[in-house]
């Protein structure tokens, strides 16, 4: 049987359903001369009519994207002028398929993998990351042995599309992407560096954040002396993101927590001073002022934070009257506090009594996480609960601590980290014995789903006991 083409479909379609070319003309808004043209293959469709056709012949969207690739691809010369539509509507209806098919061909002629950079650019910047994935993927095979700009790019959006809930695929774009950071323009490197940071901050790789702040602040340094103290002005060719100053200053905010989560407070206090005081900031934009009074406002925060985990309890009160000002400073600030309450053995009942609506609305604020990074937000709701669980427990109130741990085990096996559920699976297990029937029956469901996961992912059974 010969192949079928859509001009076969369409001239079976009117013949079949007694049409004429001017009634189908009416119906599809498409010329009626375009289409006898189209039947008698005088005249290639374009995608606007193709559209059109299968609208009008009663068809879904895309039904026929599969015989216009085979009919593109089938001409003496590829025309990028009709191909590129197709890109775009396959990408608007996640006909993802259809688009790895002209991928695949096109870049038979690495001539196009400008074409298709400058598209997925196009896509990403719509949100169509999916479909921008597979042309960023191909143009990084294409150039892989290139070591390019480009190259680098494709793979630091391949980074950006693949961050996600779970915190193991995380760290394994983190890793692939790192060693192109230094391929990237100079401006690309900051937003990069911050958000490479960003996440080994979420998966609580001290290390690795300590050492990407430390090459953001250091980059930063230089194109600040570059654009506002050389007395040679140079040409500015591409615009950051934010404000240069930020990048230095936010590098001073991860290493201050870097140094909280080693528990040298004196350290972190030390980078909290440099992200107080701005006098040396060129910078006049309205975005510049908001970010300096917000790095003020979180140098004053954790002011508080470090001093209270030195075991200074008497700034307590103060802390709290400033949390309580600040809305998306509550949470982050109460996990802290049962830290140290948990640390230096002081009650915090009162504490917990006043916030106890926004401690029940934790969840909610995964999807509205202000100006902290969602997966950070994520990771700190997981060990908040563990957190809480155990200065429950420790009093004795067993009940409402185990409801905690399960909690915590149950964001746990969401996101997929590891630190966390070994945490919450040790917690339960000490306190095992004061745990209700019920309460270890959802425990060993939980540990089944972790057990699945794992089994999907590796291959293998892990055994349970």
């Amino acid at each position: 049987m010969d192949q079928r083409t859509i001009r076969a479909e369409l001239e079976e379609y009117l013949k079949r359903n007694g049409i004429t070319i001017n009634q189908f003309s009416e119906t599809s808004g498409v010329n009626s001369g375009t289409l006898s043209s189209i039947i008698n293959g005088n005249r290639p469709i374009s995608m606007l009519q193709l559209d059109r056709i299968t609208a009008g012949m009663g068809l879904t969207e895309g039904r026929f994207y599969d015989l216009y690739v085979d009919e593109c691809f089938n001409l003496p010369v590829l025309n990028w002028r009709r191909l590129r539509p197709l890109i775009y509507r396959s990408a608007e209806l996640d006909k993802i398929d259809c688009i790895e098919r002209v991928v695949g061909m096109m870049m038979d002629n690495l001539s196009y993998a400008t074409a298709l950079f400058d598209t997925a650019e196009d896509l990403f910047k719509q949100g169509n990351r999916k479909a921008a994935a597979l042309l960023y993927e191909s143009v990084a095979e294409s150039e892989k042995y290139q070591h390019s700009e480009r190259l680098a790019l494709c793979q630091y959006r391949l980074f950006s599309i693949a961050l996600c809930d779970d915190q193991e695929i995380n760290l394994r774009a983190a890793v692939q992407f790192e060693s192109y950071v230094d391929r990237l323009d100079e401006v690309d490197q900051l937003d990069a560096l911050k958000d490479l940071a960003n996440t080994y901050n979420s998966l609580r790789r001290w290390d690795k954040v300590e050492q990407l702040a430390k090459d953001m602040e250091h980059k930063a340094k230089i194109q600040y002396k570059h654009r506002y103290e050389d007395t040679k002005k140079i040409e500015i060719i591409k615009e950051p993101t934010i404000p240069l100053f930020a990048y230095i200053s936010y590098s001073h905010v991860l290493c201050s927590a870097v140094y909280d989560e080693r528990k040298e407070y004196d350290k972190a206090l030390q980078y909290v001073s440099l992200y107080s005081e701005f006098s040396w900031v060129k910078e006049e934009s309205q975005e510049a002022l908001q970010l300096v009074r917000k790095f003020k406002d979180w140098a004053e925060a954790n002011s508080y934070l470090y001093r209270l985990m030195k075991g200074d309890i008497k700034v307590l009160p103060e802390y709290v009257t400033y949390i309580s000002q600040r809305e998306e400073e509550i949470l982050p600030a109460l996990f802290k506090i049962l830290q140290a309450a948990n640390w230096y053995q002081f009650n915090v009942d009162d504490i917990l009594s006043h916030f106890t609506q926004e401690i029940v609305n934790y969840r909610d604020q995964l999807g509205n996480v202000g100006t902290y990074n969602p997966r950070v937000i994520e990771d700190r709701y997981t060990f908040f609960m563990a957190e809480l669980a155990y200065y429950y427990l420790s009093k004795g109130k067993y009940e409402i601590g185990i409801k905690y741990i399960l909690d915590g085990l149950e964001s746990s096996a969401k996101i997929n980290s590891e630190s966390s559920i070994i945490r919450c699976v040790g917690l339960f297990e000490q306190f095992r014995h004061t745990a209700s029937l019920e309460a270890q029956r959802e425990y060993r469901n939980l540990i089944r789903e972790v057990q699945s996961r794992n089994e999907k992912k590796n291959g293998f059974i892990v055994g349970y006991v």
